[in-house]
């Protein structure tokens, strides 16, 4: 967040810089107030730049094996081009490639869903995940796990059929 104030503020300094060069080469025709107005429309621009790249920007520094499996899109009042647009600054991945079977019942899979937010730190979240009656829960020490096709606990939600994770996970 330091980094992208930082670049902020020089979008700005050199918006401000190409004004002032605007107005020396028209000899100081081109009205003073130019200069203030070109740092601020730069500094919003980059800001909106940046909201809008973070999304593809994360994705593309996930490891190979974490896919994306929801995205979460805002809108917001002090944001009217979002209305246009939505921006994504919220999604879960899960690391597939490192998922693991319960060797008990293979139908149980463990793995890590990653919660990532704009301008806060990613959460790693351990979930087992039934394959075949679609449900989820937290990995903890008071689960309960199921053998063969007994009925689940009230610790775990079920899934729609067509959930990405489920999809992802019991199809590999």
């Amino acid at each position: 967040m330091l980094w992208e104030l930082i670049a902020t503020v020089f979008a700005g300094l050199g918006a401000a810089g190409i004004a002032l060069l605007l107005r020396k080469l028209s000899n100081n025709i081109a009205p003073r107030w130019l200069i203030p107005v070109f740092a601020g429309a730069a500094m919003l621009g980059f800001q909106i730049y940046s909201e809008y790249t973070w999304f593809s920007h994360q994705t593309s520094l996930l490891p190979q094996g974490v896919i994306v499996v929801k995205t979460v899109e805002q809108q917001a009042v002090w944001r009217p081009w979002s209305y246009l647009y939505p921006q994504t600054l919220r999604f879960i991945a899960a690391d597939i490639a490192n998922a693991s079977a319960n060797t008990v019942n293979p139908q149980l899979k463990l793995v890590d869903l990653y919660f990532f937010e704009r301008r806060a730190q990613a959460r790693r979240v351990p979930q087992v995940v039934h394959c075949a009656q679609h449900s989820r829960a937290d990995f903890s020490e008071q689960l309960t796990i199921p053998q063969g096709n007994e009925a689940l606990s009230p610790q775990w939600q079920q899934l729609s059929h067509t959930d990405p994770l489920l999809l992802a996970l019991c199809q590999s």
